[in-house]
């Protein structure tokens, strides 16, 4: 199955689908009133980030605990930050830091 990528307003989404048609679906399930700019197929089929485009300049900037948290989750971002406070300790402001840049990193 090929892997699209796909640009919204406010998103770039990697999906396997068998269209584009599937692909564009994807999105109008995921995010209804967004606007798709961009569709393309990728030319192959693993989808690659370089660690140092998103700043990330040491492995301890990738936490393994706020990825498990976010994965427990469901991705619920609220949900994650307690599950990480509770992990770890840490109060609001830096969990919350946390959770949000590794989920800007993909977890």
């Amino acid at each position: 199955m090929p892997l699209f990528e796909i640009e919204t307003e406010a998103h770039i989404i990697i999906t396997w689908a068998a269209d584009q048609d599937a692909a564009a679906a994807v999105v109008a399930d995921a995010y209804p009133g967004e606007k798709i700019n961009r569709l393309m197929k990728r030319p192959r089929d693993t989808w690659v980030i370089s660690k140092s485009a998103l700043g990330i300049t040491s492995s301890s900037q990738v936490c393994h605990t706020a990825r498990d948290c976010l994965s427990k989750a469901h991705g619920d971002k609220v949900h994650a930050i307690r599950l990480y406070m509770h992990e770890t300790g840490d109060d609001l402001e830096r969990a919350r830091k946390v959770i949000e840049s590794n989920m800007v990193m993909g977890w």
